[in-house]
């Protein structure tokens, strides 16, 4: 444990050298820059090692704003794109701070114009992020390889355990050893290849005899005084703990405390797509679904042609789902299946290798591309660009049967991408799951979000695995 403490520290140093390096290169690039568009005589500029105590205002400013930013405060599965809205905004304070500072102790007496001010800032953002890619790859592979690799520990053998297991094993780059689980389960020895090393009364006793590092709770529908106890006993073995939460604890991210006529009550956050709100994600949804709609026209036109010459039957496929409000609505994609591949099944969910498709269809599911004429549903007003996925009425009236607040997820209006999606719950996955990420998306909603969930579905169009 001492040993990976050690190892975390050195990343972290090479994470904040590697900022301040190319905080120092962009500082360097924008002078060059400013050579290469400064309309005065280049005689006339003074030469760089003039500078050299302005980029080291300029290296300090942003070291010093980052840390503040908890930009050295790594998470293991951050996601990119929170961290590019992390440093973009840490590095404009930074280059205010810098600027501010750099006025204050030359007063004036250095030629700093605005062009370069700006040339530096957005040099800063592009090459800290590209330092923090590398940064990032080089750590991930250290950590695949079990270079300052955690031990892991589960808590709970159940659904949430298993998927706990799942997603560490297919995420070797973050960098956790699964050691064992824990559960109170009376004659289990061993779940999908992994011990059980003991019953929760334990817990502190396996931590200190197996060394681990890291506890991974997975009891979200345990009772709470459990889960309590659980941690508790492993703070007595100064572990980093992380537990997956239930449904209430994941949409209740913001809780304020008020009072009802002097009775003391909880306010959870209310559907967050509300008055101007709407308007904003109207136009939003109107104007790039319109312009990626056109963009891609020649695109759909070329696939329509490819479907119809490869099978018989329309190239649309026109199916009845449930949008805003529980409303049903006729949303389009390109055809990927036989014309009567319900013929004898009834309505069911696309599994993987379903025998019903088409070779191209088969393509095209896997590429999310007959997904695309659900542009039209957008710029109609139908669906959104982002939201829940929709879902047949057929099994929406069974979703809605046994899964707990199931139709709030219609509070918004369906989405060609969802938040569910984008984090791997698309195919056959746990509806409960899907549903819990489509109810914090409906909580938590914001424009930021919306370009965030964009930019994962757009990554995930050739690397994802429930694609069928």
């Amino acid at each position: 444990m001492a040993g990976n403490r050690r190892l975390r520290a050195v990343f972290g140093l090479l994470l904040v050298l590697t900022d301040m390096a190319m905080t120092a290169i962009a500082f360097y690039l924008a002078y060059e820059l400013r050579l290469v568009t400064e309309y005065r005589p280049l005689t006339s500029i003074p030469p760089f090692r003039v500078y050299l105590g302005m980029a080291l205002i300029q290296v300090l400013s942003m070291a010093i704003v980052f840390f503040f930013a908890k930009l050295y405060h790594v998470k293991r599965a951050g996601s990119r794109i929170d961290e590019f809205y992390a440093v973009f905004g840490a590095a404009s304070v930074g280059t205010l701070l810098s600027t501010s500072v750099t006025a204050f102790v030359y007063k004036g007496n250095l030629d700093y114009p605005r062009l370069m001010v700006i040339y530096a800032w957005v040099l800063t953002i592009v090459l800290v992020m590209i330092g923090r890619l590398l940064h990032g790859s080089l750590v991930s592979r250290l950590r695949a390889r079990g270079v300052g690799a955690d031990r892991a520990l589960i808590v709970g053998t159940g659904e949430a355990g298993r998927m706990l297991l799942q997603k560490v094993r297919n995420a070797p780059h973050l960098g956790y050893q699964l050691v064992g689980f824990i559960d109170n389960q009376a004659g289990l020895e061993e779940v999908e290849g992994l011990p059980v090393l003991g019953s929760f009364e334990t817990i502190g006793q396996v931590i200190d005899e197996h060394d681990i590092d890291t506890v991974l709770i997975g009891l979200p529908e345990a009772p709470r005084e459990q889960v309590m106890d659980a941690i508790s006993q492993c703070e007595r073995g100064k572990v980093e703990i992380k537990v997956l939460p239930d449904v209430f604890q994941l949409i209740a991210s913001e809780v304020s405390i008020g009072d009802l006529n002097g009775l003391p009550m909880l306010t959870v956050r209310d559907v967050a797509l509300r008055g101007w709100r709407l308007t904003v994600k109207r136009a939003f949804d109107l104007v790039l679904g319109s312009i990626l709609l056109v963009l891609s026209s020649p695109l759909l036109l070329l696939i329509a042609a490819l479907v119809k010459l490869e099978s018989p039957g329309p190239a649309l496929f026109v199916q009845e789902r449930v949008g805003l409000d529980g409303k049903p609505f006729p949303m389009v994609k390109f055809r990927t299946m036989r014309v009567d591949a319900e013929g004898e099944t009834g309505p069911v969910w696309a599994k993987a290798d379903d025998p019903r498709r088409t070779r191209l269809g088969a393509f095209l599911r896997r590429h999310s591309l007959d997904e695309l004429p659900q542009l039209i549903n957008v710029v109609l007003g139908e669906m959104s660009l982002v939201g829940p996925r929709p879902e047949r009425p057929i099994f929406v009236e069974q979703f809605r049967q046994s899964i707990p607040r199931y139709m709030d997820r219609h509070r918004e209006k369906a989405g060609m991408a969802g938040w569910a999606q984008v984090n791997g719950l698309r195919g056959d996955t746990s509806i409960e799951e899907r549903t819990k990420y489509d109810l914090w998306y409906v909580e938590n909603w914001s424009l930021l979000l919306d370009i965030k969930i964009i930019i994962r579905a757009i990554m995930r169009v050739f690397r994802d695995p429930n694609a069928y």
